[in-house]
C-alpha cells in the first residue's frame, strides 16, 4: 500500500503518474473495470472522480445506469479513505449504502469528495483509540457537466484497525 501512497502523490501533480494510478485502480479493483472511471483530480483534501456518458454505463433508457452511480459515490469516499488511513493498520467496510436520485444522468457524471487530515485526525482516529470500531457516514453529491444534482450518496463506513479485526476462517 505505500507504493499507492507514492503513486497518489506523483499523481497529484504529473499528469502520466495520474493515468498511470487509473490505470492501475482499473485493475485492482476489476469491478469498476467496466465502467471505466476516471480520476481527474487529486488534492491533499479532495478527489474526482468521473463517470462517463457511454453506452457501457447505460441503463435501458440510455441514461447512466443508477447502481453505477452509487459505485461511483462509494468509490470516491472508500478511495479517500484509503489515501488517508494506513492500509496496513485500518480496515475499512463498506456498512451501508443510501441513494436519493434527483435528475437523470444523461451526459459524464463527476463527484468530489474532501476529506482533510484534521477531520481523519479528529473523527477516525482520535476515536480509535479508545474504540474497537466506529462508523462514520459520509454524503457525496453527483452533479453532470451542466451542473445539474444527479444523486447524493450517504456512504457509512465501518473503521477499526486491523488488530481488532476478527477473521472467522470456515
Amino acid at each position: 500500500m505505500n507504493k499507492l501512497n507514492a503513486l497518489v502523490q506523483k499523481a497529484k501533480t504529473s499528469p502520466f503518474y495520474l493515468w498511470l494510478l487509473n490505470l492501475i485502480l482499473l485493475r485492482t479493483v476489476p469491478f469498476n473495470k467496466p465502467h471505466r472511471l476516471k480520476i481527474t483530480k487529486i488534492t491533499d483534501d479532495e478527489l474526482t472522480i468521473t463517470a462517463f456518458n457511454k453506452w457501457y454505463n447505460h441503463n435501458h433508457i440510455k441514461g447512466i445506469h443508477a447502481c453505477l452511480l452509487a459505485t461511483l459515490c462509494e468509490y470516491v469516499s472508500g478511495l479517500s479513505l484509503t489515501m488517508h488511513l494506513p492500509a496496513n493498520e485500518y480496515r475499512i467496510i463498506l456498512k451501508n449504502i443510501h441513494m436519493t436520485y434527483h435528475y437523470q444522468a444523461k451526459m459524464d457524471v463527476t463527484v468530489k469528495f474532501k476529506l482533510d487530515k484534521h477531520e481523519v485526525e479528529k473523527t477516525i482516529l482520535n476515536p480509535l483509540k479508545s474504540d474497537e470500531a466506529i462508523f462514520r457516514e459520509y454524503t457525496v453529491e453527483a452533479y453532470d457537466n451542466a451542473n445539474n444534482h444527479i444523486c447524493t450518496g450517504l456512504i457509512n463506513w465501518q473503521i477499526k484497525a486491523w488488530k481488532n479485526a476478527k477473521m472467522k476462517v470456515s
